[in-house]
Parts: C-alpha cells; structure tokens; sequence
C-alpha cells in the first residue's frame, strides 16, 4: 500500500511539472465558474442585484454582448502575443545561454497560471455570451455573470502587466543563473541532510545476483525508503550501480542484490526506479554544474564575447562547489543491520574535472577567467577537509596553469599567475 501511495504522489507531483497542468486545470474552474452563475441566474440573483445595487448590474442586452465580445478578442489578442513574445525571450535564450536552460524557463509555474488565468477568463466569456439572447427581459439578461467578466478581465490585465515584468526579468542572464543556483543549493542541502554521519562498510558485491533495467532513460528517482524498508523485511543488501540522474541504457545493470529474488520480489523492487525522458535540476543537481559551465563556456564564444556571464557563473559554481564538499561521494543506508542500501553518485574529482576543463579549454587565454578559476579553486581548497577532494583541487589548479603558461605572454599576468599557482 505504501508503495502504491508513493508511486501516486511522485505521478501527480510528475503531472504537475507538465506545461500544460495549469492552463487546464484553470480552465475547468473557469467552466465550473460559468455553470455555477448560469445556476445562480436561475434563482434570480440578476434581479436581487438590479433592485439592490442597479450600479453594478447591465440591463442592456446589447451592452452586455458587445463586452463579451470585446473581451473575448482582446484576450485572444493578449494570448497570442504573449505566446509570440515567449517564443521570441526562448529563442534568444537558446542563442546567447544554453539550450539546457529552456526546460527550466518554460515550466515557470507563475507563466502557466497566468495561462491558465487567459484561457479560464475566455471561456468564462464564451459560456457566458451563449446565455443572452437577444430578446430576453432585463431581469432575464445575465447581468451578474457579465459583471464577474468585467471582474476577471480586470485581473486578465493585471496578470498581463505583471507577465510583461515576470518574463523581461526571468530572461536575464543573472536572474537564470540564480535560478539555477538556488535549485541546485536546495537539492544539494537535501541529499547533505539525509546522509548518516557514518558510512558503514560495505561489503564486496563482486559475485552478487547482477539485474538490468527494462527500459532505458534517465534515472530520475528512487523511492530509497521503500527498498530500505525492503532489504530489512528480506536482510538483503543492495547496490545501486547508475547514478542518479544519468541516462541508462536498456539491458544495463541496474543493481545488485546478495540474495537471489523471485519474479514477486523483482516486479516491487523495479517499481521503484523511475526513468524520465528528460533531466531536472530538482532531481539531480549535477546538471545545474553542466547548465552553468555552459553558459560560461558559450559567453566565452567570439560571436557572444561576454567574459562577465562566465565571471558570474564561476561565483556561483563556487559556491555550489563549496556546499559539495559536504556530500559524500557514495551513500550507505542501513537499518539495524538487517537491511543495507548503497547508492553511487558523482564524485566530487568527476564533477570538478567536468566543470573546470570546457571552461579552462576554451578560456585560457584570458587571463582574468583564469584568476577567477584559481580563486575558485583556492576558496574551495581552504574549505575542503576531505584528502581525496584537495588532491584533486590540487591536480585541476595544476591544469590550469600549465594550459595558461603555454598561451599568456604578457610578464605581467605571468607573474599573476605564479603568484595564483603558489597559493597551493
């Protein structure tokens, strides 16, 4: 049942990324706010308001018809443009950043609320406009559904000017690559929280029952707790070979497993693995390290020639590597030494080398990118108290000066760069 339950929630939080969740689920409340009016015209509530408050309520059927009518083409007007303007903000983004940014550009809740604010107020308009006919009393005329489209096309309008601002903001470059960074921060923090503070031994797994994977995609998920809970009930112990979020492929080996497992046992375990077609930064932070040493690399080109984007990301990546520090390279999980889970993920020598060198191949001409990598690498030295971590700073800062010194002249940053170097 547990399982089960897990696997909903994960489906609908899954649902909820999807572009189109929003819009849809606004528009059905739209609807759903269309019949409850025509239901409260029903039952007089036009003329309840007309007696009351005449001010508020139209009683002219000809009135009534043109403003629905003009809000109905203005907001198909809006819409098309704001999709247009979207489209055009994309393109450049894909241009000038990274095409690895778009995913995290498009599923911004906030642009697909405001979507879905459009198309709920247009069908609001359209169900509403079918209720009028043309040779209806004043008292018979939705005056009270009119009234509400006046009320949510005002909001239609608020939700436009605050687009226009949300997305003249969300495309620039520092606030992308914010975004990236506070994801990562928190995914990062999350993973750190849930590591035991002691890694047990874990034992050779060599000669384990060896299971391959069904499918192939990226590696999305694990539902750790439940095959937790699993290798406790069993006393098994189990390996997780492919690293979360990588891409796997179909026959590759997916875990190990010391006690041999019937089809029953194999269909549960499988379940919970999850396999997506595509990566998000909220599941696996490493791609927020790619995302941004793209960009740099990319603002580097000399069609773009933007040393201070790279300058920017260098910062942040310093910070990401710094809070990295604190993430062991594998995980062990266990549970009164009944159960035992071990989880592989990249380590901290990988993703440093997979940063350091587009940037340090593409870049080691410049002499102040260089300065800025070896002050990353100095900040994170100074705060790694890990040997394995330092030996590899030490062997990247050690790259990097050699790459600099055969391409820089100049004795100035020559100097500068000795002076760099000498710190480690």
């Amino acid at each position: 049942m547990k399982n089960y339950l897990l696997s909903l929630i994960k489906y609908i939080y899954k649902l909820e990324g999807k572009i189109a969740f929003y819009p849809t689920f606004y528009s059905v409340i739209g609807l759903a706010i269309s019949f409850l009016t025509y239901g409260a015209e029903n039952l007089g509530v036009s003329e309840y308001l007309y007696k009351n408050i005449p001010q508020l309520i139209i009683n002219s059927t000809d009135t009534a018809l043109n403003i629905l009518t003009t809000f109905i083409a203005g907001l198909i007007s809006i819409m098309v443009f704001s999709f247009s303007m979207v489209m055009v903000l994309l393109n450049q983004a894909s241009s000038n950043f990274s095409p690895r940014v778009l995913p995290g550009l498009i599923s911004n809740k906030r642009h697909q609320k405001i979507l879905g604010i459009y198309n709920a107020t247009l069908l609001y308009c359209i169900f509403t406009l079918v209720q009028i006919e043309p040779n209806q009393e004043k008292f018979q005329l939705p005056g009270f559904s009119v009234l509400l489209a006046i009320g949510f096309m005002t909001v239609c309008l608020g939700a436009f000017i605050y687009f226009i601002h949300s997305i003249s903001e969300e495309i620039q470059v520092n606030n992308i690559i914010l975004n990236i960074y506070k994801k990562a921060k928190s995914r990062l923090e999350k993973l750190i929280d849930s590591e035991e503070t002691d890694n047990l031994n874990f034992p050779d797994s060599e000669q384990w029952n060896c299971y391959n994977t069904k499918t192939s995609g990226y590696l999305q998920d694990i539902v750790l707790g439940v095959l937790l809970d699993f290798a406790k009930a069993h006393n098994c112990k189990f390996e997780v070979l492919p690293i979360k979020g990588n891409f796997v492929l179909e026959d590759e080996i997916l875990f190990k497993c010391n006690k041999k497992l019937n089809e029953e046992e194999l269909k549960k375990v499988y379940s919970l693995f999850n396999f997506s077609s595509s990566q998000r930064i909220e599941e696996n932070y490493v791609l927020a390290f790619k995302q941004m040493t793209e960009i740099a690399v990319k603002s580097m080109s000399p069609g773009i020639n933007d040393p201070g984007t790279a300058l920017i990301c260098i910062d942040y990546l310093t910070q990401l590597f710094n809070i990295r520090l604190s993430k062991k390279d594998q995980i062990i999980l266990s549970q009164d030494d009944m159960g035992c889970v071990k989880i592989n993920s990249v380590s901290f020598k990988s993703l440093l080398y997979s940063v350091i060198t587009p940037i340090r191949t593409y870049s080691k001409h410049d002499i102040v990118i260089v300065l800025k990598l070896f002050s990353m690498l100095e900040y994170v030295y100074l705060n790694s108290k890990n040997e394995v971590y330092s030996k590899a700073i030490k062997k990247e800062a050690n790259s990097l000066y050699k790459d600099a010194k055969q391409v820089i002249k100049n004795e100035t940053d020559l100097s500068k760069l000795e002076t760099a170097f000498l710190k480690f």
